[in-house]
C-alpha cells in the first residue's frame, strides 16, 4: 500500500469516549455534564465514541450476522433487489456505484439501503418527496426486515438523546431539536468492504475522503478497522480504532452549516488493509425534511456573518446527493 493510505495510530484521547448514560438521567447535572463533553467533541473534530449508549448487544450481533449474510449471496439475488429499482433509493448498490472523493476511483464497497417504511397511499409518497417510500426486502431471508427494523428504531430513539444532547452542547435548551426530531429522515446503511486490492488503482479505496451530509452518523464497527479521521492537516489520517461496546458518532454538514461551522464535520475515508472482509453499519440521522437550517444566532460572534444561505433538510441533502451520485 502507497503511503498516502497510511493513517497513524494515536492516543484514544484524540477520538474521546464520551459515556452518555447521564443524558438519560432525571438530574440535570447529569445532563449537562454530557452535553459539555459534546460540546468538547464537537468544537474539536465533531467525531468521538459513545459508550453506555442501551442497545442490546444480540441485537448488534443479529444486524452483523444478517449483513454478513445478504452480502455472501449470490450475485443475482442481490440484484433482484438493487437500488435502481427504487425510486426512493433503497435496497442494494453494487461495488463502484458511488465515488465519495472528487477525483478519485469509485469507492470499493457494496451496500445496503433502508429508510422508514412508508405505503405507496402515503401522502409524502404520492408527492414523490425526496427519498420518501417503501423498502426493498431481500427473498428467502425472514430474519432480514424484523432485525434490521428493530436496530433501525432503537437508533432512531438514541439519535434523538443525542440531539437533546447536542442541545445542550450549544447552551440551548434542552428540546431546541424537539421538531427537527419530528418524523426524521434516516437511512441505515449496510456495508461490506473487500481487501484493499495489492494492484487498486491510484487512490482506490473502500470509501474515498469525505464528509458525511446530514445531522448525526452512529456507525457500528467490526473489528476489523479501516475508519481513518482527517488529523490537523490534509494529509494527516488518524485510525478511529473499533472499541468494543462502542459507536462511533460524528457531525454531518447540516450541524456544522447550522452552527456556522463552529461544531465540526470533518472529512474521513476507509481504507481496508486487513486482508479480511470488513462490514460497518452506519445510521444517518438527517431529521426532519421540513425543517429550516439557517446559522443559529448563538454560533454568531461579534463580527461574525452566516456563511450559508437559509435552506431547509431536503434542500440540503438533494444538493449533497447531486454531488456524489452522477
Amino acid at each position: 500500500m502507497t503511503s498516502t493510505l497510511e493513517a497513524i495510530h494515536v492516543s484514544k484521547a484524540a477520538l474521546p469516549i464520551i459515556d452518555i448514560g447521564g443524558l438519560s438521567s432525571s438530574a440535570p447535572s447529569d445532563r449537562k455534564a454530557v452535553g459539555q463533553r459534546l460540546r468538547a467533541a464537537c468544537l474539536d473534530n465533531g467525531f468521538f465514541y459513545i459508550a453506555n449508549h442501551g442497545v442490546p448487544v444480540d441485537l448488534i450481533d443479529a444486524l452483523f450476522d444478517q449483513t454478513r449474510r445478504f452480502f455472501d449471496r449470490p450475485v443475482a439475488a442481490k440484484q433482484a433487489v438493487d437500488k435502481s429499482l427504487s425510486f426512493c433509493q433503497r435496497g442494494y448498490e453494487p461495488l463502484r456505484a458511488q465515488t465519495l472523493e472528487a477525483g478519485a476511483p469509485p469507492d470499493l464497497k457494496e451496500s445496503f439501503y433502508i429508510g422508514p417504511e412508508l405505503p405507496l397511499d402515503d401522502p409524502r409518497v404520492v408527492a414523490r418527496r425526496f427519498n420518501h417510500g417503501p423498502n426493498q426486502w431481500p427473498a428467502a431471508m425472514p430474519d432480514f426486515r424484523p432485525v434490521t427494523e428493530a436496530y433501525f428504531n432503537i437508533m432512531l430513539g438514541l439519535s434523538r438523546t443525542l440531539m437533546g444532547g447536542l442541545a445542550l452542547a450549544l447552551d440551548l435548551d434542552e428540546d431546541y431539536f424537539a421538531a427537527y426530531c419530528t418524523n426524521p429522515h434516516a437511512t441505515l446503511r449496510l456495508l461490506h468492504y473487500p481487501p484493499q486490492p495489492a494492484n487498486a488503482a491510484p487512490g482506490e479505496k473502500g470509501a474515498g475522503a469525505h464528509s458525511d451530509f446530514g445531522g448525526l452518523t452512529l456507525l457500528l464497527q467490526d473489528r476489523i478497522g479501516g475508519l481513518q479521521v482527517q488529523g490537523n492537516t490534509r494529509d494527516q489520517w488518524i485510525h478511529a480504532t473499533p472499541i468494543p461496546g462502542t459507536f462511533v458518532v460524528n457531525l454531518g454538514d447540516m450541524i456544522a452549516r447550522w452552527t456556522n461551522d463552529r461544531f465540526r464535520s470533518t472529512v474521513h475515508r476507509v481504507v481496508n488493509a486487513s486482508g479480511r472482509e470488513r462490514y460497518s453499519v452506519p445510521f444517518f440521522f438527517s431529521g426532519n425534511p421540513d425543517q429550516e437550517v439557517e446559522c443559529l444566532p448563538s454560533c454568531l460572534e461579534d463580527g461574525d456573518v452566516p456563511k450559508y444561505p437559509r435552506t431547509t433538510v431536503e434542500g440540503h441533502l438533494r444538493e449533497m446527493y447531486r454531488r456524489t451520485y452522477k
